[in-house]
């Protein structure tokens, strides 16, 4: 008889993606957070002033606030051993075969650029705390779309960014987004212009090698008036015995008839403290759809946020999470209708193993004058033992009565007798288990690129292996 593997968080082979590259570095802050890092942190980017005087300003912030008083616990995440800012031992390239070899080695491993040769129109990778290849179509910037990493926008379009940067999420809104804003470093920068179609997905890959640091990336896109686009986030990290720390900051600006569709699969290792935070602004008849999968972390603190500013605004959630033993994943999200005759659904899958524990936190929120409004929200939830934890709470808030909404929670264990009918069908019980989890993550992966629901599909099985039947 077939001896059946037992995996636990000590021992799981997550493959490629903790491959671990020797730690070398051009420069390194101290690790902590004080002004003196801050400072140093900015005069090694030759930053204007202004962005010097923002990132002490979110210091003083940041000081002044507390943690969270909900949520996962937070209190083994020290600031005074993580470092805030790591500067690979490259610059950023425009050619692939540039990259150094261990570096590209990484990046080939987890499908870079194999995916930009094959189906995207544009590519950014990051490595610890910079940018080091990124690259785009020239039809597109024949047709005006901007794609670069966030320090070189700052210096080429200083004034677009000065206009953006941290409006959508203030260092006021909460400890971490003021974290963000002093240390922030590397991301992306994307502007579509009015009536441009990008019709092929955009990409930036975040890798983090180091260990005990954290990564701080800013995106900022821009979707003008009646365009499209797709943009899609991968991020991963090899596990260590210290916490690291991600911290990255999202601002999505949908402008009139515009769509974008932001695709994210966050595959942390399980000594992640994932705290980052995503928000769009949508205006009149603009459409967000947010498609994330949320896989390793030891804690994570994630809620997509979607404004309705505009009459006929529209936003679509499809999330995807997965805890395992010693993991606490509190994901979610958060609609602001503000606008009349604004939509929104809300399609939210979690499953729990082994004593892991997924907690979905959502709210909508309806404002007075947003008459005629429809909103959906469905949170499902799959625990696949005894050992396992989910919870839901869902929070709606509505300001007047002229409005549709509908809501429905579900928590439960796999079918008994879907298991039966499947192993009646010859399949072994571990399989039609996981089958049965991959039809559950179904409205997830389907919204997602084949290469993409292809990784998804892996990630579920590297969690599945031997801790099932």
């Amino acid at each position: 008889m077939e001896r059946r593997k037992k995996t636990y968080v000590e021992d799981v082979d997550r493959g490629i993606y903790d491959i671990k590259n020797v730690f070398t570095y051009d420069y390194k802050a101290d690790k902590g957070l004080n002004a003196e890092i801050v400072e140093a942190i900015s005069k090694e980017k030759n930053e204007p002033q202004w962005m010097t005087d923002f990132r002490l300003k979110s210091l003083e912030i940041y000081n002044s606030m507390p943690m969270p008083a909900w949520g996962p616990d937070l209190s083994d995440l020290n600031m005074d051993e993580i470092i805030t800012y790591i500067r690979p031992n490259t610059d950023m390239k425009h050619s692939w075969d540039d990259v150094p070899e261990e570096i590209k080695m990484t990046f080939e491993l987890l499908g870079i650029p194999q995916a930009e040769r094959e189906a995207l129109a544009g590519v950014g990778a990051q490595y610890d705390s910079e940018v080091v290849y990124h690259n785009i179509r020239r039809e597109l910037v024949d047709q005006g779309v901007i794609y670069m990493d966030m320090e070189t926008a700052l210096v080429e379009y200083e004034d677009v960014v000065r206009k953006y940067f941290m409006t959508l999420v203030p260092p006021s809104a909460h400890k971490f987004a003021a974290l963000h804003g002093a240390v922030w470093s590397g991301g992306s920068f994307v502007y579509v212009p009015e009536g441009v179609n990008v019709d092929i997905p955009l990409q930036s890959y975040f890798r983090l090698n180091a260990p005990g640091a954290g990564q701080f990336e800013h995106t900022l896109i821009i979707v003008e008036k009646g365009s499209r686009l797709h943009f899609i986030e991968g991020c991963s990290a090899p596990k260590y015995k210290v916490n690291n720390l991600h911290a990255g900051c999202v601002e999505l600006f949908v402008k009139e008839n515009a769509t974008l569709r932001y695709s994210t699969i966050e595959n942390w290792s399980k000594n992640m403290y994932n705290l980052n935070t995503k928000r769009a602004l949508v205006d009149k008849n603009g459409t967000i759809e947010w498609v994330s999968g949320s896989f390793g972390s030891k804690v994570s603190m994630l809620y997509p946020m979607s404004i309705l500013r505009g009459e006929g605004a529209r936003s679509e959630f499809t999330g995807i999470t997965f805890a395992s033993k010693g993991q606490h994943l509190d994901t979610g999200t958060k609609v602001v209708h503000l606008a009349p005759h604004t939509s929104s659904t809300v399609n939210s899958r979690s499953i729990s193993k082994d004593g892991g524990y997924a907690f979905y936190r959502g709210q909508l929120h309806i404002a007075p004058n947003a008459y005629g409004c429809k909103a959906s929200v469905s949170c499902e939830s799959l625990m696949l033992d005894n050992e396992s934890k989910s919870d839901t709470l869902p929070i709606i808030e509505i300001n007047n009565d002229d409005v549709d909404i509908g809501h429905e929670a579900k928590i439960g264990r796999i079918s008994d007798e879907a298991i039966f009918y499947l192993m009646s069908r010859g399949i072994s019980e571990e399989e039609a288990k996981a089958m049965i989890v991959r039809g559950f993550v179904e409205p997830v992966t389907k919204e997602l690129p084949l290469e993409y629901a292809v990784e998804l599909n892996n990630l579920i099985n590297i969690e599945l292996e031997g801790t099932i039947g």
